[in-house]
């Protein structure tokens, strides 16, 4: 027996069932979580971003009652992690420790299948990390003018030490060659803290790593600092001004966040970015960050989209100018 419906009555349930999906969604991020959630990792346990991600993670965990479980995939300056987050569901469970390699492998890469800033929704900055321009005390320079002006009249003759090509401090020193017009000759590690040794043996002169790195060995005074690449002074090395108070518009820091797959729905973005935005004004994890040599970095998800966006527009120049290939 076939049953005729008026033409009303009809659309009315045609329409709600169309409805039904988006529904569905909404009901599901209403729930958000209701099992272990992952974030993932590009590097391997124990380095900063992983010792970031574990932080976050814990703080997540214990305000929405659910496991944020910490998976390290490492490999390929962090794509291949990207590429799983990217691949997977947008439902809120696959998440991206994000950091600025993201936005530098859009410039080192140039074969990879996906675009970060398409495919990775910004959710919430955690911190920001800073460098230091350290030189071995051997070099007759105590500010960054002095080293400016001796880097001029010894051209090609310093060796500019770097974790390996793309790394932070191979990206810092080269913004400031860029914009200082000094040859300094680059002497790729694999690492910084090879790199440091290598600095602390004068085997190299000067070293634009981050803080955390090179810290101990100032505060030695194994290692002379001259500037950090923050725009203003940080509260680890008070007595070391910003390299911009001499090379104006100079500022060079690395960031972390967390991103996840495009399309994942409003309502867990929010969520999650007011969860990270709480722990960055709690006074206990500030100071866990502080220890680490970084700041709270908070943002809305908007926020943290521009800034993407016009960071990896402003490294993406340094790499193609000095001609930067990823190793």
């Amino acid at each position: 027996m076939i049953v005729k419906l008026p033409r009303r009555r009809f659309l009315h349930l045609a329409a709600g069932a169309a409805a039904l999906p988006a529904l569905t969604r909404v009901a599901r991020a209403q729930a958000y979580p209701i099992r272990p959630v992952r974030l993932i990792v590009g590097f391997a346990a124990g380095g900063p971003s992983d010792i970031s991600a574990r932080l976050i993670g814990q703080w997540l965990s214990e305000r929405l009652g659910q496991s944020f479980v910490i998976e390290n995939r490492p490999g390929a300056g962090g794509n291949l992690a990207t590429e799983t987050v990217v691949r997977a569901p947008p439902d809120g469970y696959t998440l991206l420790e994000t950091t600025s390699t993201n936005a530098w492998n859009t410039a080192l890469y140039h074969n990879l299948s996906f675009d970060f800033i398409r495919d990775i929704a910004p959710v919430a900055g955690v911190c920001r990390y800073a460098g230091v321009v350290a030189v071995n005390p051997s070099v007759p320079a105590a500010t960054v003018p002095e080293f400016i002006a001796y880097a001029k009249v010894n051209p090609g003759q310093i060796n500019m030490g770097s974790g390996g090509a793309g790394t932070p401090s191979h990206l810092y020193g080269e913004l400031f060659k860029k914009m200082t017009g000094v040859e300094l000759l680059h002497v790729p590690f694999r690492g910084g803290g090879p790199a440091v040794i290598a600095l602390l043996a004068g085997h190299v002169q000067v070293f634009f790593g981050t803080v955390s790195v090179s810290i101990d060995h100032i505060r030695s005074g194994k290692l002379r600092p001259l500037g950090v690449t923050t725009r203003t002074r940080m509260e680890v090395l008070p007595d070391v001004p910003p390299v911009s108070d001499f090379v104006p518009g100079y500022e060079a820091s690395g960031w972390e966040g967390v991103g996840a797959p495009r399309d994942t729905p409003a309502q867990i973005i929010d969520m999650l970015n007011k969860e990270v935005n709480a722990a960055l004004t709690d006074v206990n994890f500030k100071s866990r960050l502080a220890n680490l040599g970084v700041e709270a970095f908070a943002s809305s998800p908007a926020e943290l989209g521009r800034f993407i966006v016009d960071y990896t527009d402003k490294w993406g120049k340094v790499i193609q100018a000095a001609g930067i290939k990823a190793e």
